[in-house]
């Protein structure tokens, strides 16, 4: 069975907001504890090509790949695919928004499948990923609400 994720979280902050910051690529090292840059290589309407690049690992290795991303404001979804898939022989994340009368609830949805090669298995990373999930979706919950009323 391929791997597949499926977190999510409630932030106390209008949609709005959320949608704001979680969309603004550029500020994602800034708002995640994981990415040390974001390159923007193509822009066109919803559709953004992007070389993301992670700090180092615990083993110094640095990893970096590039993705699209095609955001659907009015629906309130985002879709994301790795286009260099790495170790991964797909990455494909969709962001889902709810606007609720508590807040925004924000949810994130990966499917993947990794190489026979990749130095984890399919397990080994739906681990990592809920880990890690969890931990920057608590970074951004507290940097979003942090916010609140400041803009």
């Amino acid at each position: 069975m391929p791997g597949h994720t499926d977190n999510a979280i409630l932030i106390n902050a209008p949609v709005d907001l959320v949608w704001e910051i979680t969309n603004d690529l550029e500020s994602w090292p800034q708002l995640f504890s994981e990415y040390a840059s974001v390159e923007v290589l193509d822009r066109q309407d919803a559709l953004t090509r992007f070389r993301l690049t992670m700090h180092p690992d615990e083993n110094g290795q640095i990893w970096s790949w590039v993705s699209e991303r095609e955001t659907d404001r009015a629906g309130l979804a985002v879709r994301a695919r790795r286009v260099e898939p790495g170790p991964f022989e797909f990455m494909e994340i969709r962001w889902e928004y709810q606007d609720l009368p508590q807040g925004t609830h924000m949810r994130w949805v990966q499917d993947f499948a990794m190489k026979p090669t990749a130095p984890i298995d399919d397990a080994g990373m739906t681990d990592r990923i809920n880990q890690n999930s969890r931990v920057q979706m608590e970074l951004i919950r507290a940097k979003v609400e942090a916010r609140v009323g400041k803009d």
